[in-house]
């Protein structure tokens, strides 16, 4: 068996990454791995926020598949689960409330940090990475010495999460102008971005500064983390997957945040599988989806696919067959779901994305090659679209019923 470790990085969108086209040297240290990493260049998420995105993520599963969610559904099967009952000693260490221990995210773990205990401020509502890196390695330093089995770990970063108040050196490295001090970047976060407010380019413009010099910061996180499993000496014989949750808005549709949108901004994801072995990159042009995650873990650490789980592993790459994509998302300000929650679907087959607003009763349909950023609604026009609405509907609030 293989070791495995899955870092998930809480808002980061796919396109300040370097291997993905960037060149403002946001991410140099994830840049230098790919010689080593399978790319997938068209990985989406199951949904635009952490409680949408997750499920796909950890349990190979889309958000409302058994209703509207308050913690995790005992009908769901965490990807810590089947490898601890095989004796893969399973770790996890995040900060992110939406998959504490009490909403049900402990299932399966042989340690869980979820950070809900430590103390936090306004300027900073999360542990820090080098916290969460301290604490994992303390941990992976006593099973190795230790237990000398097989271990999955998986590791969440906040840090790129507004409220976007990044250390000054970070800044300096991506706007050396920007003479910002703490108060007014919190002050961009409570006058503006919190009130999703787009009227001032320059504003918007500030926003996203902030933002990619944490995404700078995150990268400094990463080198931290291999530079430990070197250390160590388990890189060589554990395969690291790199992937977020969803990323973030900066007007790209008249909001900001991350809030019930399904466009690419939001939902266009990095998926990157780092082995040490590997002579030479790769990059993957199938559509797959971050249900596939799950199966690709099971798979990497030598097991035989979960039936629970509804993605398929993307190792080895090139069996894998691409299908429809799917997500979906509710108004996270509403409680419950149904008639009263603004809920949202899409799916998404090669370039063709449907969206369906059940709330309004309205559809969207982008021709993402000719369209990338999805400004031209086309589902009036395309001779397609009616085939998609077909697959789409099953889809809808779907509540209290089983998966498809």
């Amino acid at each position: 068996m293989n070791n495995v470790v899955l870092v998930t990085i809480d808002a980061i969108r796919k396109d300040v990454f370097g291997c993905y086209g960037n060149n403002d040297g946001l991410t140099p240290f994830v840049d230098s791995l790919v010689d080593k990493c399978l790319v997938f260049t068209n990985a989406q998420s199951t949904g635009p926020y952490t409680q949408a995105s997750f499920p796909g993520l950890l349990t190979s599963s889309y958000y409302l598949d058994y209703g509207r969610p308050r913690g995790l559904a005992p009908e769901r099967t965490l990807i810590s689960e089947p490898l601890r009952e095989v004796g893969i000693t399973t770790a996890a260490f995040h900060s992110n409330p939406h998959l504490c221990a009490y909403l049900g995210w402990n299932r399966g773990w042989d340690v869980f940090y979820d950070s809900m205990q430590d103390e936090v401020d306004e300027k900073a509502p999360y542990v820090k990475g080098h916290v969460i890196n301290t604490k994992a390695m303390a941990w992976l330093s006593s099973h190795v010495e230790r237990v000398h089995g097989p271990f999955f770990l998986w590791i969440h970063y906040m840090d790129i999460h507004e409220p976007y108040v990044p250390p000054r050196r970070y800044l300096e490295l991506v706007e050396p102008s920007t003479t910002l001090n703490e108060q007014e970047m919190f002050a961009l976060f409570q006058d503006v971005l919190l009130k999703r407010d787009v009227s001032d380019p320059e504003q918007v413009r500030l926003l996203k500064k902030l933002y990619d010099a944490q995404v700078r910061e995150v990268d400094d996180y990463l080198s931290e983390l291999f530079a430990s499993l070197e250390s160590l000496d388990v890189l060589p014989d554990t395969s690291v997957l790199i992937t977020s949750d969803h990323g973030d808005e900066f007007a790209e549709h008249g909001g900001l945040s991350h809030d019930n949108k399904l466009y690419s901004e939001l939902l266009d994801i990095p998926l990157l599988v780092y082995q040490s072995e590997r002579e030479s990159m790769a990059r993957c042009h199938k559509l797959v989806s971050n249900i596939d995650v799950p199966p690709t873990v099971v798979k990497l650490c030598g097991l035989e696919p979960v039936e629970e789980f509804r993605g398929a592993s993307l190792i080895p790459v090139e069996y894998y067959v691409p299908r429809l994509v799917f997500g979906e998302a509710l108004d996270q300000k509403t409680e419950r779901g149904g008639d009263i929650g603004r809920d949202s679907y899409f799916c998404r087959k090669d370039n063709l994305k449907l969206l369906y607003h059940a709330y309004l009763d309205t559809w969207e349909m982008y021709d993402l090659a000719d369209d990338p950023s999805e400004q031209e609604n086309i589902v009036d026009s395309s001779v397609d679209a009616a085939k998609l609405k077909v697959l789409l509907k099953p889809r809808v609030r779907r509540w209290g019923r089983n998966p498809a």
